[in-house]
């Protein structure tokens, strides 16, 4: 990610920052829900199912908790056929992702809509969100539980879950999922065992993919990823190691965060 100048947009100190070596620019708040490496990777791990050479035709990626949108522009940016909803309960956030999906050409394929995913279903509904209409679920759920951390205001709205959240969340992810639809999720290792709890009544064929912030690390981010109604055990997949120790990111690393290449889990 690259800053390349600051702007005001709804009263509200923003930057415009680069994604992907440069390929698309994003307008973020400059303080709050900010995405940086761990977007980037979630994005990485929904492309396998858009790599198959038609441009991602025909398939509706859900990106939940999309902030200022970049995880789905990262797809939108490498795919010019599929069709990326963010849903975000931030209006300031949501408004700053419909001016970063005008801005790099992709409002004819690129949807905002503004719900709380925790809400009840026929609060949801009247949103515009169907029921089980999308391909492939994304999602960058609040890291932290209420109370857990200490933090200023706008930080602890952007990363504090409240109790039993994750499980609303996945029930969302999981209503919204059309069947055999892929579901991807980054998170804290530490939500490792609630997560595949929740997940595994509904999703099958999980795959766990670990992020390493330096070699000998434990990791410091999962992904996690599954398929709706599908059979199949759990697998621990090797991971990545993102930083190489002497400052700079790993090939493999650089290679998603400035070359767009895809994370393959499955």
């Amino acid at each position: 990610m690259s800053q390349a100048s600051n702007s005001e947009v709804s009263g509200a100190a923003t930057s415009l920052d680069g994604f992907l070596g440069g390929r698309f620019h994003a307008l973020q708040p400059r303080t709050g829900h900010r995405a940086g490496s761990d977007t980037v990777f979630l994005a990485a791990a929904a492309i396998q199912d858009a790599a198959g050479g038609n441009g991602g035709e025909g398939l509706r990626i859900l990106d939940a908790g999309a902030g200022a949108g970049v995880a789905g522009l990262c797809l939108l940016s490498r795919f010019p056929s599929l069709q990326v909803t963010a849903v975000e309960t931030d209006p300031a956030l949501c408004a700053l992702a419909r001016q970063n999906g005008e801005r790099n050409g992709f409002s004819e394929r690129y949807g905002v809509i503004e719900a709380d995913v925790t809400a009840p279903g026929k609060r949801l509904a009247e949103t515009g969100l169907a029921r089980e209409s999308f391909s492939h679920v994304i999602a960058n759920p609040p890291y932290y539980r209420a109370g857990s951390v200490r933090s200023a205001p706008e930080a602890e709205k952007a990363h504090v879950m409240a109790e039993g959240g994750l499980a609303a969340w996945v029930r969302f992810l999981t209503a919204m999922a059309a069947a055999r639809a892929a579901l991807t999720i980054i998170h804290r290792p530490e939500v490792l065992p609630e997560l595949l709890q929740l997940l595994q009544p509904r999703f099958g064929a999980l795959r766990v993919f670990p992020l390493f912030a330096k070699p000998g690390a434990p990791a410091s981010r999962i992904l996690v990823r599954g398929i709706k109604g599908r059979r199949g055990g759990l697998e621990l997949l090797p991971g990545l190691v993102l930083h190489d120790g002497k400052g700079g990111y790993t090939p493999p690393a650089e290679a998603v965060l400035r070359a767009g290449a895809p994370l393959f889990i499955s």
